[in-house]
């Protein structure tokens, strides 16, 4: 009875243990084994190896062995290996430790460049998979958070200039990187790749995330972006004005708060090529980008760093239009440096580019506030301020402008020009006044002598005021000693008191 109960029970079926499940799991779902499709000895799969994340680093769950070259398959399976080989690149290195995966690195670069042959040499059209997996690739290698050698956010700065100690931190992982991005430019910029398609994938996050990567401190890697961005900007019509607004609220948060970026210039590069290709009559929305975003770049501290290129974008708008010159130059004179002579030369330079677009009506609309400000420029303790300012007499338009509106320009310069000529201790400032006198006497002897006259009258005047403050502060002084030995309080007339408050208020100081 016994042994026929235990037959009953043993042709049961038995619950397997834990131990066995996990083995017969783990043989039924092994990664090295072939399946089909694939061949021995490769990883074949449109998607990565298995893998897992480790701090953040992909560290891999199987052998990462090469895939076949293209060169080795037939023409039909192209495709399929394309994927393949996409999906193997999207693993991620960890570059901290140059002896660590070597060979797996070394394996990936042969396959990236194999991508980036790929994808210049196609003569068919990319299929929709192609494109979401190649978006994936890139965005799996580029995509990351940056590391910064000043311990925050950006470039440090002092007084425009970049701070000499601090090198700029240089992507480790930059021998795969460049590979990956010399395959998406290619990628972008192939006819084969059908921008309606691809703009599903290359969306406005994505685009958001390239535009945070300018902030990069490596410049190898701005300057493929800057090339990029470009290009996605000329390929993809529909995400133009996402692309102009995102990099304008970059400039903003510079502008306004940060003061800290790496990429400003190259952004500017893009958007100089961008403002070369508007359309006229200029839209109001890029007007206000002028006046909103491209001027106030002229505040931060850090303008060395990108002036050459933002110069280039203001001046490429002047160019467009005229009637822009005077919002322009009104915007520079706001952001006049006041006691930063390296800002100021660059703001001279620029104001010549600006104004050799300037028409007359323009001109005359703006050349009070500007020639009141070229006179505080040309009396100058800085000689390189006052030889800049100076050095506008030197282009013929300028010239000319100033020649046929000299009846306001010139009483607005002369004390400037009459206290270098008597006193300025740099000897080339001295000479360049001279010429730059003689040009308005050249022109105009008889009002340059009515301005003359007028000088010397003022200068009169201001000595005798000179004379009349010091013949005040004579009596106080001789109030004050008298009263000394009593200790009594000294009490000073009001006519005596707002004559004195007047000879020393800002206003009555301004000629001096």
């Amino acid at each position: 009875m016994v042994n026929m109960i235990k037959q009953i029970f043993g042709k049961l079926p038995r619950k397997p243990s834990s131990k066995s499940s996990s083995s017969d799991s783990l043989s039924d779902g092994v990664i090295g084994r072939s399946a089909p499709g694939r061949k021995d000895g490769f990883i074949g799969s449109a998607a990565a190896p298995q893998s897992g994340l480790v701090n953040g680093v992909v560290v891999l769950a199987a052998s990462y062995e090469p895939l076949p070259s293209f060169r080795d398959v037939p023409s039909s399976e192209k495709p399929f290996l394309f994927l393949r080989k996409l999906g193997m690149c999207s693993v991620v290195f960890d570059f901290s430790d140059p002896t660590k995966n070597s060979r797996e690195k070394e394996v990936k670069r042969q396959m990236l460049l194999e991508l980036v042959d790929y994808v210049s040499t196609a003569t068919n059209k990319f299929s929709e998979a192609a494109m979401q997996d190649a978006t994936k690739m890139v965005a799996a290698n580029i995509f990351r958070t940056l590391s910064y050698s000043t311990g925050g956010e950006g470039i440090k700065v002092v007084e425009g200039v970049e701070a000499e100690e601090d090198e700029p931190a240089m992507e480790p992982a930059w021998p795969h990187l460049q590979i990956v991005y010399e395959f998406f430019l290619r990628f972008v910029a192939s006819s084969e790749t059908d921008a309606k398609i691809a703009k599903r994938y290359v969306d406005h996050s994505f685009i958001l995330r390239l535009l945070d990567l300018c902030d990069s401190e490596d410049p190898r890697e701005r300057e493929y972006l800057k090339t990029i961005l470009h290009r996605l900007y000329g390929k993809f019509m529909v995400h133009r004005p996402f692309i102009r607004k995102a990099i304008n609220n970059i400039f903003y948060r510079f502008i306004f708060e940060t003061e800290k970026h790496n990429g400003i210039a190259e952004l500017l590069e893009i958007l100089g090529s961008i403002i070369n290709g508007f359309a006229l009559p200029l839209k109001e929305e890029h007007k206000l980008f002028l006046v909103r975003a491209l001027i106030p770049l002229h505040k931060p501290k850090c303008l060395a760093l990108y002036h050459q290129q933002l110069s280039y974008c203001i001046t490429q708008f002047v160019e467009k239009d005229n009637k822009l010159a005077d919002t322009v130059i009104r915007g520079l004179l706001k952001y006049w440096p006041l006691t930063n002579s390296s800002k100021e030369v660059m703001f001279l330079g620029e104001l010549e580019e600006i104004l050799e677009f300037t028409q007359e009506p323009e001109f005359q609309r703006c050349m009070v506030p500007l020639f009141q400000q070229v006179a505080r420029c040309l009396k100058s303790s800085h000689f390189q301020v006052a030889e800049r300012s100076l050095f506008l007499w030197n282009n013929d338009h300028l010239r000319n402008l100033i020649t046929q509106n000299r009846k306001v320009i010139l009483p607005l310069i002369f004390p400037a020009l009459e206290k270098n000529m008597r006193g300025h201790w740099n000897q080339a400032v001295q000479g360049l006044t001279l010429n730059v006198r003689k040009l308005f006497l050249d022109s105009d002897q008889d009002f340059f002598n009515q301005c003359s006259v007028k000088f010397q009258e003022n200068e009169a005047k201001e000595m005798e005021s000179q004379a009349k403050r010091e013949l005040l502060w004579k009596r106080l002084e001789d109030i004050a000693a008298s009263k000394a030995v009593s200790n009594e309080a000294v009490l000073v007339s009001r006519k005596v008191s707002s004559l004195s408050m007047t000879a020393f208020s800002p206003r009555a100081t301004v000629g001096s």
